[in-house]
């Protein structure tokens, strides 16, 4: 049942570093990720994390408080964007049972140009023992991955992406850029191990949801990162 009370953020003491606060009331929590920072700890990382940080900040600095967020989605360190935590067990899987009708958009910079200026990428995404994704065009063997894109501008070496996510497997962008020949800028996983790009240039910049409880259609947004466009230039 959703908390009538009016709801009061937290001092700005206990705002984490690396995540700015778009929005927040009793059920949910959404920030802008920066580049760089995990979304949940790893067997090497357990502190350095969106996900240890906001719950941290909810705790208001009391160990002891029972409060916390759950992960809904990820983005990967690299990526920066809007990521969305909830605040209970049921609001979680509210999300995650919805979240194919949601509406997610990035901005990538990719290396090259694209033949075609739009249209919609469609493949099978399988992990190898690595943790790498690729493609397969059997449904048998991967999971459906669908990515449209448009492209809003090139230069000589770069291309600038809107890419929007139909289903939402790990490293789906970075893969199906990769599969066109136009890896995501930076991208040494799946593009070039030699690039000139200081950061991977992959931007979650909009996200559209529907609240929980008051079935209120939200959108949060972002600014693309400066630095994709020094990148174009």
């Amino acid at each position: 049942m959703q908390n009538k009370k009016p709801f009061k953020q937290p001092s700005k003491k206990y705002h984490p570093k690396g995540l700015e606060i778009l929005y927040e009331d009793w059920d949910i929590l959404v920030v802008n990720k920066t580049n760089g920072l995990l979304t949940v700890s790893t067997e090497t990382e357990r502190q350095k994390t969106a996900q240890y940080l906001l719950n941290e900040y909810v705790r208001k600095g009391n160990s002891k408080s029972s409060a916390r967020v759950y992960v809904v989605h990820r983005l990967d360190r690299d990526t920066s964007g809007v990521l969305v935590f909830a605040k209970s067990e049921k609001v979680k899987r509210f999300f995650q049972r919805e979240w194919t009708n949601f509406t997610k958009i990035y901005y990538a910079v990719v290396c090259g140009t694209l033949k075609e200026k739009s249209g919609k990428i469609t493949s099978y995404l399988v992990e190898n023992s690595a943790q790498k994704m690729y493609s397969v065009s059997d449904p048998e063997k991967g999971k459906l991955a669908q990515t449209l894109y448009k492209v809003l501008k090139e230069s000589a070496k770069y291309s600038l992406l809107e890419v929007r996510l139909l289903t939402g497997r790990k490293n789906q962008i970075r893969v199906h850029m990769a599969d066109q020949g136009c890896p995501v800028a930076g991208d040494t996983k799946y593009g070039r191990q030699r690039n000139s790009a200081k950061r991977l240039c992959l931007h979650a910049t909009s996200l559209s949801i529907v609240h929980p409880f008051s079935k209120e259609p939200m959108t949060f947004e972002t600014e693309m990162p400066a630095y994709f466009n020094t990148l174009m230039k």
